[in-house]
């Protein structure tokens, strides 16, 4: 009609019973995981404030731990769960995401099921065979890797080997064992599994129109990963490397059956001799004394929080790069 005002018609919703109840399911559960994050934090600073309140900040920067003579300290410990799992990170995520788009963009569509469970089926795994797997066959295999690189890139500090004469044949091989970076080696293949499911459930949820209109501008099918599904699939990948940085900072059994537990801040990744806060816990709680276990206590305290920071940042990158948002356009 002329003249007549056509205002916007608002659009309302009545939540139902059975809304409102997901909705407090959803809230519970929420609130639930919530409480039981502060009550283990609670838990494991009531345990360990002894230790704390006794050490300071020094327990942040003392490298020796002894407890019992009130000289202790996570400085080695910590520096050496960060250095493993940087390792196993560096090697797992470029081997996950490899994975992960043969299974979902160039794998037979018979064969992506059976990929799929085999690669689920390592996770499955329990950690102690990857970690007798590591100590017997796999850190043998590595020593000519590990010297190769101590020849050639030992000019770089990380890669350097106190003593080492990697050219002479009669070398002593012991000092490339136990090391930071046969542990990380063992320690991605243990999370690769868990990197790789969470970038394949994301590459498969690509836009099938923009992968269609990649193809029709001529895109090959390189060009279409490249500008569709890598994009698409970037929040992806961060949530799952993150997810495999904490499974990698808090296993236990693996590293502590590889390393030679040493408590120095030790940044040669290729020498023998790490240590980790998970390590170390396992060592000392059979036979550590009361101040002792409070120490252990407080230890598990600093992964703990160390841990929580890094999935923070993790859902905070991934708040700023949902997968899509850099396909659309």
């Amino acid at each position: 009609m002329a003249g007549s005002a056509v205002g916007a018609r608002r659009v309302t919703s009545t939540s139902g019973g059975a809304d409102r109840v997901f909705r407090g399911v959803l809230l519970g559960a929420g609130v639930l995981v919530l409480a039981i994050m502060l009550t283990i934090g609670w838990f494991l600073f009531q345990r360990g404030w002894p230790a704390l309140r006794e050490a300071g900040w020094s327990f942040l920067t003392e490298q020796s731990w002894e407890p019992d003579a009130h000289r202790f300290g996570i400085a080695a410990v910590l520096t050496g769960t960060v250095l493993i799992a940087v390792v196993a990170v560096l090697i797992a995520v470029p081997l996950a995401a490899g994975v992960a788009l043969y299974i979902s963009e160039y794998a037979p569509v018979r064969l992506r099921g059976a990929l799929t469970n085999l690669v689920d089926l390592m996770a499955a795994v329990p950690s102690v065979v990857y970690g007798l797997w590591g100590f017997v066959l796999l850190q043998e295999e590595l020593i000519p890797l590990a010297r190769w690189m101590a020849a050639n890139l030992g000019g770089i500090p990380v890669f350097a080997v106190d003593g080492a004469e990697p050219d002479n044949p009669l070398e002593d091989i012991t000092v490339y064992k136990s090391s930071t970076f046969a542990a990380g080696v063992v320690v991605a293949l243990m999370i690769m599994p868990i990197i790789c499911s969470v970038m394949r459930e994301s590459f498969v949820q690509s836009p099938a129109g923009e992968r269609e209109g990649a193809y029709a501008l001529g895109a090959t099918r390189w060009g279409m990963i490249r500008t569709v599904v890598l994009p698409f699939g970037r929040g992806g990948m961060i949530g799952g490397t993150m997810l495999g940085l904490g499974r990698a900072m808090g296993e236990t059994i693996a590293v502590f059956m590889i390393i030679s537990p040493i408590f120095l801040v030790q940044p040669h990744i290729l020498q023998s001799g790490t240590s980790s806060v998970s390590a170390l816990i396992a060592l000392r709680w059979g036979a550590a004394s009361p101040f002792e276990l409070a120490a252990l206590m407080a230890a598990g305290l600093a992964l703990f929080l160390l841990t929580l920071v890094i999935n923070f940042a993790a859902s905070a990158v991934i708040a700023r790069t949902r997968s899509g948002q850099g396909s659309e356009g």
